[in-house]
């Protein structure tokens, strides 16, 4: 989320700052405030301002100096990962050492036959869902390959299947890519090469590389898995051909049609085995309409399409490794320019499903509540759930542009979500309000006494709120079960207190707590830091939602029905009370309530019938709590919509 600061910086400033060295101060402590809620200094994307700042702050500012100033050091230490800004670094090679890790393997992998400003990447979605993490890898490195060899970046839609297509997804996907800070060059769709395509696939046929197969498909599935041929191979090509133009006219004949590659029935590489390439559907295209009855499958149109688009370098994850000798083949075959082929592994998460289908039968049954559910590895899903574009970003530059298979554990990217927030997100307090538990302090002020303080004790320009004492305040439930009669503890924000009574109804459960102020105490000494509320009318309603995983295996084999590893329940609300200052949060904004973890703000609060709701923020731990506190209701309700 952009800050609304809008004061700009301009080159002439930069210049006087530079010839009057009393003025850095001042200036770099308004940078970093201008930094408190942006990754660059104007829009979503690197700009010619933030390049102007870096080689600047390079100049003028030290490690030391940024590390005093949180917004203004994190800002820097990502320019500093940026590709675009590599030439621009000034540093001993030990100071790039400790950064080694953002950039990942992408540093130590250069494309083969890439020349500086004739690279061509392209990022080909399939408009037919919602951008995941899994798109997002592949989108960033075609960009960062794009931008590292000064080419460019094809976004194009393969738009193939119209079964399955809607314009809703694509615009989801550029609104997405935006969001990425991704920019591309060019906007293509492969729908806009379907005359050609069908000229290969002519060409394909006549020249005996490929024949129109009337058999079923299943049948066709059997016999590529044992190396039949199937009796429609080895027919005249006018037989084919006769058949393919059933197939453009959307004949029933032609529906039960589809073009196969001929190559090898023999193969020990079963993608190879004759292929299916080309498909009647009489399905509306979203983009096309009625126009066609036959469309490409994604095989037989990506290398052609990617050379008459000048794609230089296919990136393709290595799920489709088998299948990149079909890619040379069928663009040999077609004779065009044969693009290279470089590989790199799919992110794989633990309890994480990346399959669309698998999706979108989630969406569909209403096991959640869509697209940008919180618990979905969408895009949308983990910004709403709290997760930063940057921290997306530093994950998959660590990641690189390995081909290494591995399972990951998502916990890795939320803990490098919470080093980025942390420092810049205000702190509030709220406890659960079924069962808390009534402390009376004797010598506390009997009248509510207000008192300005820092929303966050490390970051002052993040501002202050309003804290109200009072001579009787409400504590967590689960801290009062803890305390002992006689004990010293610390009220956060106020000081140290001694508990000079516990009350007990007859099962010995807390119902209340007597203690007085002893705010000289030393809240190093005290064991217990407890939060807490006063008692008053002024208290702000919260529902705090924590999530489970959809799935209860850490990996779905291929042979596992689905249906028997979803997660019964996997959202828990929990009711409670704030401080009045939650009032004021907006939605998208992401904060800590102290002791209990990291949140944002998906619905602001309006009334007390409707109060704020604030969606948990993994933080990287996946069994440790961050308190005594626990905030998962007894009785879970519904999914959120």
């Amino acid at each position: 989320m952009e800050g609304n600061n809008t004061q700009t910086f301009s080159n002439e400033e930069i210049k006087a700052v530079q010839q009057d060295s009393s003025k850095i101060g001042d200036f770099l402590n308004r940078l970093n405030w201008k930094l408190q809620l942006r990754t660059f200094l104007d829009g979503y994307t690197l700009g010619k301002e933030d390049i102007e700042h870096f080689d600047f702050l390079q100049n003028v500012s030290d490690a030391n100096t940024r590390k005093a100033l949180p917004h203004l050091d994190r800002y820097f230490k990502y320019l500093s990962t940026l590709p675009e800004l590599a030439s621009h670094i000034k540093e001993d090679p030990n100071a790039r050492k400790s950064r080694a890790g953002a950039q990942g393997n992408f540093s130590k992998l250069e494309l083969p036959g890439a020349s500086m400003g004739n690279v061509v990447t392209r990022f080909p979605p399939e408009p037919s869902g919602y951008l995941h993490i899994g798109h997002a890898k592949a989108a960033l490195l075609n960009n960062y390959f794009a931008q590292h060899y000064g080419g460019k970046l094809i976004l194009r839609f393969d738009d193939t299947n119209p079964m399955k297509e809607k314009d809703e997804f694509v615009q989801s996907i550029m609104e997405d890519l935006v969001h990425l800070g991704i920019k591309h060059h060019q906007l293509t769709h492969t729908s806009d090469w379907f005359d050609r395509l069908q000229t290969f696939c002519e060409q394909f046929i006549k020249e005996g590389h490929a024949y129109v197969d009337t058999t079923d498909a299943q049948t066709i599935k059997d016999q590529r898995m044992v190396g039949t041929e199937s009796p429609c191979r080895n027919q005249p090509v006018a037989v084919s051909l006769d058949l393919w133009e059933q197939m453009k006219k959307g004949t029933p004949k032609g529906l039960q049609c589809v073009v196969r590659a001929k190559i090898d029935m023999q193969e020990k590489n079963k993608c190879l085995r004759d292929p299916a390439i080309y498909r009647c559907n009489l399905t509306p295209h979203h983009k096309t309409g009625t126009k066609y009855k036959v469309y490409p499958l994604y095989d037989f149109a990506c290398p052609i399409v990617d050379s008459l688009e000048g794609v230089t370098h296919s990136l393709r994850s290595s799920e489709y490794h088998d299948r990149n000798p079909l890619y040379n083949w069928v663009a040999d075959t077609a004779r065009v320019r044969r693009p290279f082929i470089q590989d790199f592994s799919r992110l794989n998460f633990t309890y994480t499903l990346l399959s669309k289908r698998k999706l979108q039968m989630f969406v569909d049954k209403n096991l959640v509540g869509g697209w940008d559910d919180p618990r979905f590895p969408t895009l949308r899903g983990l910004w709403r759930r709290g997760l930063t574009t940057e921290a997306l970003t530093d994950f998959v530059m660590s990641q690189g542009a390995s081909k290494s298979l591995n399972l990951m554990e998502v916990e890795k990217l939320w803990a490098l979500n919470k080093q980025i927030i942390d420092p810049i997100i205000a702190r509030y307090t709220a406890i659960v309000d079924d069962g808390k538990v009534t402390l009376n302090i004797e010598d506390g002020p009997s009248d509510p006494v207000l008192k300005s303080v820092p929303k966050h004790k490390k970051n002052l320009e993040l501002g202050n709120k309003t804290v109200t004492y009072f001579k009787t305040v409400y504590l967590e439930r689960e801290d009062a079960k803890l305390i002992k009669e006689g004990e010293e503890v610390t009220l956060m924000d106020w000081g140290n207190a001694i508990i000079t009574k516990i009350h007990k109804d007859a099962d010995g459960r807390v119902t209340g707590v007597d203690g007085k102020l002893h705010l000289e105490g030393s809240v190093k000494n005290t064991e217990k830091k407890l939060t807490w509320l006063p008692a008053s009318d002024d208290l702000t309603k919260v529902i705090i939602c924590d999530f489970d995983n959809l799935i209860t295996k850490k990996k779905l084999d291929d042979g596992d029905n689905l249906d028997n590893f979803i997660t019964p329940v996997t959202i828990f609300k929990t009711p409670a009370i704030g401080d009045a200052n939650l009032r004021g949060v907006a939605r998208g904004e992401r904060l800590q309530l102290e002791r209990r973890g990291y949140f944002i703000c998906d619905e602001p609060y309006i009334s007390s019938d409707k109060p704020i709701v604030l969606f948990n923020i993994p933080d990287g731990h996946n069994t440790k709590e961050t308190s005594v506190l626990v905030t998962k209701a007894n009785k879970p309700t519904a999914q959120p919509k």
